[in-house]
């Protein structure tokens, strides 16, 4: 991370490779670039028109493929980075909107550790023993209150409304709710839920996903040539490798103690994973493990055999945020409380794909239901 906020000012004056000119170039067009008129666009559509087609291209292709693993052409930019969209549509420029507005939400005070993050200015986060351990300390804290009843590894069948709210069908019994709060994936959801919320359960249904083949591999000793958060590749050069992270750089935490090792984690597929490599249920571990030491190879130049390798293929893992997402989210939303229906959508599926932004969306619903504080 240190390297890329070093050259990004340089960037802006001098011109580095893949891009053809200094960046200044693009952000002065930017400025002086109309407001776009439409309620929502792609996101390749949209860099292009402000920032020229290049950096749509080669920028926003390749971060579209690592942050969701999705194309850039279909993406909506208004979901997907609506700090960008909402720029535009307060200022009428990227450059003015993210200069002069603050980029926190509305009645949000952060926390202690965020707080510590702001001073530190940390670029990306991680717990010792991974982010299971998050949901591993809520369990602990909820079981040791007795004030929750815990269904662990059990699978919500369907829900059917009752007198006092919601029954709720799982494998292991049955239980009554007044309120649900719902994380699951949305076509997770809409199999569950009853007949009578048909029109709820179209707009679910309409909502994509993408699997994604996460890849680990693990070398003896400090064999990179190069340090950073790691590298995203453009779908014009290679559509079925979207990137390589550095684990072992930027979180040396992480390190056996035993020696030093280098971590890398190569992600396949996404949005064009059954093109490139087939059907999910089928696709051979072999050939995607060769997939990655082969990118590790032309790309860092890593002749070694890694002395670890794990591949696991996460299957509809990440929400597809297409063009008109919003309106789908917005409809499903407006007819829960049209119907007076007690039931909160949170998750990935709706509003955010990342961990903090699920933590964020089940903070939002809380503070719904209670008020306003809590």
């Amino acid at each position: 991370m240190q390297v890329a906020q070093l050259l990004f000012p340089l960037g802006l004056l001098r011109t580095f490779p893949p891009f053809s000119r200094p960046l200044l170039f693009n952000v002065a067009k930017e400025i002086f670039t109309r407001k776009g008129t439409g309620a929502d666009e792609s996101v390749h559509s949209f860099v292009s028109r402000r920032l020229g087609k290049e950096l749509a291209d080669i920028a926003a292709d390749s971060l579209c493929r690592g942050v969701f693993a999705g194309d850039c052409r279909k993406l909506s930019v208004r979901s997907c980075f609506p700090f960008l969209f909402e720029a535009e549509q307060r200022r009428g420029s990227l450059t003015l909107g993210l200069l002069l507005d603050s980029g926190a939400p509305p009645g949000i005070h952060p926390g202690p550790l965020a707080q510590r993050s702001i001073r530190e200015s940390w670029a990306q986060w991680s717990l010792r023993t991974g982010v299971e351990t998050l949901p591993e300390a809520i369990t602990e804290f909820l079981q040791q209150s007795g004030r929750a009843q815990l269904h662990k590894d059990a699978a919500v069948q369907h829900i059917t409304p009752s007198t006092s709210g919601w029954k709720i069908y799982m494998e292991d019994g049955v239980i009554s709710a007044d309120h649900i709060i719902s994380a699951l994936p949305a076509k997770a959801l809409c199999s569950a839920l009853p007949s009578s919320c048909h029109s709820l359960i179209w707009e679910l249904q309409n909502m994509s996903t993408a699997t994604v083949a996460v890849v680990n591999l693990e070398y003896d000793g400090s064999i990179l040539s190069m340090r950073g958060f790691g590298h995203l590749i453009p779908s014009s050069e290679d559509p079925g490798l979207l990137g390589v992270v550095y684990d072992s750089d930027f979180f040396p935490q992480h390190n056996r103690p035993s020696g030093q090792t280098t971590r890398l984690t190569i992600m396949l597929g996404g949005a064009w994973f059954q093109e490139v490599f087939g059907d999910p249920e089928h696709v051979k571990e072999e050939s995607l493990l060769t997939k990655a030491t082969e990118a590790v190879r032309y790309h860092l130049g890593v002749t070694a055999t890694p002395s670890w390798s794990r591949v696991s293929v996460q299957k509809d893992c990440i929400p597809q945020y297409y063009q008109g997402h919003f309106q789908r989210v917005e409809s499903s939303r407006s007819f829960i409380k049209e119907k007076n229906l007690s039931l909160s959508l949170i998750g990935s599926s709706y509003d955010g794909v990342s961990v903090n932004d699920v933590i964020f969306s089940g903070r939002t619903a809380v503070q719904d239901l209670l008020g306003g504080g809590i």
